[in-house]
This record gives C-alpha cells, sequence and structure tokens, in this order.
C-alpha cells in the first residue's frame, strides 16, 4: 500500500475537519519492539515454501502475519503498518507463497465478515504491498480460520491465483494479483442456517477452506487439475476441475456426511483430507480421514481410530501434512478428543505406511522445553488446526496452538523405545496477546499487564519472557485490572476473571513484593463478582474495587471485608490520587460528572463538568479514553483523557482546561519526567491538529511530537502509558500485536 493511501485514510477515520489544513506537528525518531510473551494467541497456520529452505510464513486470526527469519531464528511482524482505520487488515484469512519467486507473497486479510477484505501482494517478503480491494467477506477471526489453506498459485503459470472465501464462493486472478473475478463456473456451495438454531449457527461452514493444484497433465500454461474443498455437510463437498478451472463437478464417491477441515496432495497424487462435524475452534463432536486417490478415482477411510458404526467419534480431525520427501509419511491432528476415549487431550497421529499403521506422537512419550515462553507450563494443549512437515526436513514438525505452536526436529523417535520426542516453543518473535491494562511502577517492576486469556505479567526485564511465567495463585484468564500504591511500590493488586472458573477463589488479588508473588483475596463484596476496575490508596491502606456491573466497594483488611462505596453510580471506574491516600475520583463521562472523595473512599461528592461531547460511538470501550487520571507529585492535579478532547483541572476548583490542539483521543498515559522537568510526560494516541499517531508532550501538552511512523501503527491499539524509570520510554497495549514499546532514538 502506498503512504499516502494510509494517510489518507486515517484522516478520514479520524474526523478532520474538511475545511481546515493540519497544522505540522513535529516528530521524533523512536526504536519500537515488542515486550516478549512470546506467542499468547491463536497462530491458525504456517506456510512453507516448497523448493526454498527456510522460506516459510504464519498468519494469526487477529494479530497479522509474520516472516521466519532462518538467521536470527524468530519470526518478523509484516503488517504492523496497518493504521487504526484499516485494523480489520489485522485477521489473515490465508497466505500463499509464490512456487517460483518465494519473494512473493499474497495474504487474505479481513478479520470479520461484517466487512469486505483485502488481497495484499508483496513481491518483497513483506515489505511493501500491492493492495487489491475485494467485494468478499474475510473472517480471520471467526469459526473454521484454521481451516486452509484457502489461497494457491499454479506452480506452472504462478500469475494464476485461486481464492475460496467464506461467504462468496471460489475466485480467481490471472495476471498476479491485479485483478480478481469470480469463478461462476463453481457449484454454489452456500448453507442455509436458521439464526435462530444457536448451536448450527455457529458450527456453520466456513465456505471454501482449500485449493489444490495436480500437476499431473499440466500444460506448459497452467495446470488443468485442480481440486476444492467446502465447508458443507449433507452433501457433495469436495469439487475438481479438469480443464484448468473451467468446469467443476463433485467428485464422485466422496463421503457427505462431515465437513472437510483441511486438504493436502501428495507427491503420488493421493488427497488426503481431514473431517470434521464443525469447521473448528468450536468444539467438535464426530470426525474421519480420508485418502481419494486421484488416479484411480478410489476413496478410503483411513481415520487413526476406527470408531464402531453408527457411533459418533467424539472428536474431530483438525489438520494433516504430507512429507514432501516420502508420501507415504503422514500426520493428522485432532480436536475435542481430551477426556473422550481414554485421552487426555488431543493427539497427533503419524503413519509411515501410508495410512495402514498409525502410532500416537504424545503417548508415545514426549518433553516440553517452556524456556522461550515460560508462561505456556500452565497453558493446555490445544487447538492443533495446523500441522506441517518441513520440506528439507522430515524430522522437524510443526503445530500451531491458541498461544503461539510446538515444533520438534526428531519426530521419527515416535518409532523407538524409550525415546520421547522433544519439543519447544516455535513462537519467538510472534506476539498476539491483548494488553487490557498497564501499570507502571516508579520503582522495581518496569511493567506490570493485564492480558485476555492468559491473565497478566510481572516485567523487571522487558527484553525478555517473564520466567516465572503469568502472574499467578490465583490464575486469571483476563486480567482486566492492575495498579499499585504510588508510595509504597511493593503493594500491588488486580482484579479479572478465573481462566475457566477453574479454581473456586475470588478473581481479585494482591502482591506484596512488587508483582512476583501474589495471593487471592479471601472474599468478594457480592456474588458472582468479577472483571472491573481496582484503585490503591497512594500509601496502600485503601483498596477499591468496582466489579463489571456493580457497586464500588472498599477493603482496609486485604479483602477480608468490603463495604459499598457511598454517592457513585454502579460500574463506575475509580481512580486514587497519586500523593493524598484519603483522595479518590471517579469519572462518568456520559453524564459530565467528576466524583471525588476525600475520606478514603468511603464516600463520593458529585460535580457536574463544564465540557464538550459528541453524541454516539466513542470508541473501544476497553481503551484508555474517557477516563480520569492523577498526576504523582501533584495532589489534586487530574487529566480527563475524554475520546473527543483533553482537559487539564484541579479537584480545588475544576477550571477545565481544553488543550485545543487534541481532538480526538484513543488512549492516555503519564511517564518520568525529562530531565529539567519538574512535570511528568504525557502520551497520547489520537489525533493532533489533525494528524493521528502516538504523541508525547514534555511540557504539560502545550506542544507534541508524533513518536511513532506510518511503518509502526499496529491497527486497534487500546492503551498507551510512559515508563516510570526511563525517561521517554513508552508502552503500546494492542488488540492483537501485545506490548509494543518504544524509545527515543
Amino acid at each position: 500500500m502506498k503512504k499516502a493511501l494510509i494517510l489518507s485514510a486515517i484522516f478520514a477515520t479520524c474526523g478532520t475537519l474538511a475545511s481546515a489544513q493540519p497544522l505540522p506537528v513535529a516528530s521524533e525518531q523512536y526504536e519500537w519492539s515488542s515486550v516478549p510473551i512470546v506467542g499468547g494467541g491463536f497462530v491458525d497456520g504456517i506456510i512453507c515454501h516448497p523448493t526454498v529452505k527456510d522460506v516459510r510464513y504464519c498468519r494469526t486470526d487477529m494479530g497479522g502475519a509474520y516472516r521466519w527469519d532462518a538467521q536470527k531464528k524468530e519470526w518478523i511482524p509484516i503488517l504492523d503498518w496497518i493504521p487504526l482505520s484499516e485494523a480489520n487488515l489485522q485477521g489473515v484469512e490465508s497466505i500463499a507463497i509464490d512456487p517460483k519467486q518465494p519473494n512473493r507473497i499474497y495474504m487474505m486479510c479481513g478479520t470479520y465478515t461484517s466487512q469486505k477484505g483485502s488481497v495484499l501482494r508483496s513481491d518483497d517478503g513483506g515489505q511493501t504491498y500491492l493492495r487489491t480491494d475485494v467485494p468478499v467477506a474475510m473472517g480471520g477471526n471467526e469459526n473454521g480460520r484454521g481451516n486452509g489453506e484457502r489461497l494457491m498459485i499454479d506452480p506452472v503459470n504462478t500469475d494464476i491465483v485461486y481464492m475460496g472465501t467464506r461467504q462468496d464462493g471460489l475466485w480467481r486472478t490471472l495476471n498476479a494479483g491485479k485483478n480478481w473475478e469470480r469463478v461462476v463456473s463453481f457449484p454454489d456451495v452456500s448453507e442455509k442456517i436458521d439464526p435462530s438454531n444457536r448451536r448450527a449457527f455457529w458450527n456453520r461452514g466456513s465456505g471454501i477452506i482449500a485449493v489444490v493444484f495436480d500437476t499431473n497433465n499440466a500444460t506448459d500454461k497452467k495446470c488443468m487439475n485442480i481440486y476444492a474443498a467446502a465447508s458443507i455437510m449433507g452433501r457433495e463437498s469436495v469439487f475438481a476441475s479438469h480443464d484448468g478451472g473451467e468446469t467443476w463437478n463433485a467428485v464422485e464417491g466422496q463421503p457427505t456426511n462431515l465437513r472437510p477441515t483441511h486438504m493436502v496432495l501428495a507427491s503420488d497424487g493421493n488427497l488426503y483430507i481431514s473431517y470434521a462435524d464443525s469447521p473448528g475452534p468450536s468444539q467438535m463432536s464426530d470426525g474421519a480421514f480420508w485418502q481419494y486417490n486421484t488416479r484411480n478415482g478410489k476413496w478410503q477411510d483411513l481415520s487413526p481410530m476406527k470408531i464402531p458404526a453408527g457411533e459418533k467419534a467424539g472428536f474431530g480431525y483438525a489438520a494433516v501434512a504430507v512429507d514432501t520427501q516420502n508420501p507415504k509419511h503422514i500426520i493428522v491432528s485432532t480436536h475435542s478428543l481430551g477426556g473422550k476415549r481414554g485421552y487426555t487431550e488431543d493427539e497427533i497421529f503419524r503413519t509411515t505406511d501410508g495410512g495402514k499403521h498409525w502410532k500416537e506422537m504424545f503417548r508415545h512419550g514426549y518433553q516440553y522445553d517452556h524456556s522461550l515462553a515460560p508462561y505456556t507450563k500452565t497453558a493446555p494443549l490445544h487447538w492443533m488446526f495446523d500441522i506441517e512437515i518441513d520440506p528439507f526436513n522430515p524430522e522437524h514438525a510443526m503445530f500451531t496452538t491458541g498461544f503461539g505452536g510446538w515444533e520438534t526436529f526428531n519426530m521419527s523417535d515416535v518409532e523407538k523405545k524409550n525415546a520421547p520426542i522433544k519439543w519447544s516453543i516455535l513462537a519467538k518473535g510472534i506476539e498476539e496477546t491483548v494488553p487490557l491494562e498497564f501499570y507502571t511502577p516508579p520503582t522495581g517492576a518496569r511493567l506490570l499487564s493485564g492480558i485476555g486469556d492468559y491473565g497478566g505479567y510481572t516485567h523487571y526485564d522487558i527484553t525478555k519472557p517473564v520466567p516465572t511465567g503469568a502472574n499467578n495463585e490465583p490464575n486469571f484468564g483476563n486480567t482486566d485490572a492492575v495498579t499499585g500504591a504510588w508510595h509504597k511500590p511493593e503493594l500491588m493488586m488486580r482484579a479479572g476473571v478465573i481462566f475457566n472458573h477453574l479454581q473456586d477463589v475470588p478473581p481479585v488479588s494482591y502482591s506484596e513484593d512488587g508483582g512476583k508473588t501474589w495471593k487471592a483475596c479471601s472474599t468478594v463484596p457480592v456474588d458472582k463478582a468479577e472483571h472491573g476496575h481496582v484503585a490503591m490508596a497512594s500509601d496502600g491502606s485503601t483498596w477499591i474495587w468496582t466489579p463489571e456491573r456493580q457497586k464500588a466497594y472498599y477493603t482496609t483488611d486485604k479483602g477480608a471485608t468490603w463495604t459499598a462505596c457511598k454517592g457513585l453510580p454502579d460500574n463506575t471506574r475509580v481512580i486514587a490520587d497519586k500523593e493524598n491516600p484519603l483522595r479518590f475520583y471517579a469519572l462518568d463521562i456520559r453524564n459530565k460528572m467528576l466524583y471525588s472523595s476525600i475520606d478514603g473512599g468511603r464516600s463520593f461528592k458529585g460535580d457536574t463538568l463544564n465540557i464538550n461531547l459528541q453524541q454516539g460511538h466513542r470508541g473501544d470501550n476497553r481503551g484508555g479514553q474517557d477516563r480520569v487520571y492523577a498526576v504523582p507529585g501533584y495532589e489534586g492535579d487530574l487529566w480527563i483523557a475524554a475520546y473527543d478532547g483533553l482537559y487539564h483541572t484541579n479537584i480545588n476548583n475544576l477550571q477545565m482546561e481544553l488543550k485545543s490542539q487534541v481532538r480526538t483521543i484513543y488512549a492516555f498515559g503519564l511517564g518520568k519526567a525529562k530531565e529539567g522537568s519538574a512535570y511528568p510526560t504525557i502520551y497520547i494516541i489520537g489525533v493532533v491538529n489533525g494528524q493521528y499517531g502516538f504523541f508525547r508532550s514534555d511540557d504539560v501538552a502545550q506542544s507534541w511530537v508524533r513518536i511513532n511512523d506510518d511503518m509502526h501503527q499496529y491497527g486497534l491499539v487500546l492503551h498507551i502509558i510512559g515508563d516510570w524509570q526511563e525517561y521517554g520510554r513508552v508502552y503500546v497495549g494492542t488488540h492483537g500485536r501485545g506490548i509494543i514499546t518504544g524509545k527515543k532514538m
């Protein structure tokens, strides 16, 4: 995409006045990198080049795509340029690598089918792109996102690319992605689902999930034999063209009771298809694994587990891979097998004789190396929706999961006794978490994070994964809130939801050693209290928790007892003054009310704010806008980061100073002051003088510098906060690209 197009899209989304020319904003060069957690989200596909070693890419459901760097032995993000206005492109539905030009890739980009998607082509390994918008709905973060691969390039004529879609049939380009057209001869594979039948609607098909080319009988212009699989059941789902894609027919004799989930073609002409009754990662209750011999037209059920006739398997088959060096070496993964038929978890089955005999790779015995992502010690094995065998090393197998993925370099040891398969994290460089809250203390830990799905982390070293893993005791799923006592920085608290509700303990906890260890509070204020927001008095004497959709409650005995705060509307976020332990504040932006307490949060008084607010949408409700922030070192000094403007005030007079340069705010934060300055540094993500970006102010919001650039935008961003131990360092919370940190260069 050209930079001019990116900028025009940003201006349109962020509401720049058409009659006003944007004033120039100073910029400063920053170095951007990830604060490593490693993985943390669903890597739903790995794509290997068939003839060039170590050329491979991976896609994620909502966090962009990555290129493997064999020298650094880590993944490099290639979609960080996506601006807020184009955040839907962060979900990648499929990737294809040109067999003849290994630096050329295609990506189907679109997170949800509520919007149309785009096809991106890069000729330099993901550094620059040609973008083609297509009238096709893509669902990179919807059910069936692990199916594939939907994009496939004709190995004879690589200008020809086919694209299987969820709702819009089969498409192709004949000119290397410049133009796309629907293949009108392809059969209708749409489904009619009653939306009121929630189970059926959730398990509905995901469209055309795979395309493969057979070079047998190819001409010098293109492959004549092409196969495509659609996620439908109760009728034919595998189709073939024998005239180069001009006409299509269902393959005769195929099974029709299940949906294809993956399809690959082996070098000997055998087509292998994994089946289930759901596209996944929704639960599966039935499945099978079939072979179709394209040379003689025969089908054969090769399911590793034989199920008695008339019974459902209770699980499905998620993915299949074939060794390019030996077509009889095949692996296939399961989904929803754990707890069924004697298995405690899902399995990968391996055969070396074309499916006559199978061996279980995990039951055989295995060892995990968690060192690259210590938090995975408590993360269950799940969502193996893509498995791959390295085309250049048949010992090297990979599988993806909801927290990245694993790889082994001794796969054949499954054939040996007392030789466990060794698995290690394959996701170094991949960061696909969603930070929900940040806290940066004045001393000790550099960053505490609240993370979606995987709890949260205490980073003392922001260059390495946390060696103790996610904050635990208890283990949270989401950590929605985290904070600390400003003048007693070893004391912290957090709130969220217990991971899968597996523990019967309160979802609010505290640390007395700077976030190294945590203890659950002994009680909750009301039944089923979870999520919400927390605040701590500057000296740690009072803690306040507003559980989701509940009143705010305070405790002075580490959560042994809770008492409702008086004078606050339900579901109101409370913050603490950074200096006076008796002062707390709360903001109700829609009703223009600021609440304050001078008795340690026991009671609050409301004051009406003289601010102007636009009606309607006010940004993502998980973001940092429409909040009030207290300033360390200045009692009663407050910033109101409204979605549509930035205000500075003092609780003693409530004179609202509007910072007119700032038009829109998505996130706000404070950090260590510049040397020689007495006032903290301010950071925002928003619109300043008509320009969207990440900004820093060293002079109490009188002037701003843009600190990011067009290549570092990260799509949807929710939070920003400064480091209180290093001037100029900032942390950004993205929606799917994890925690990003920037420092002055």
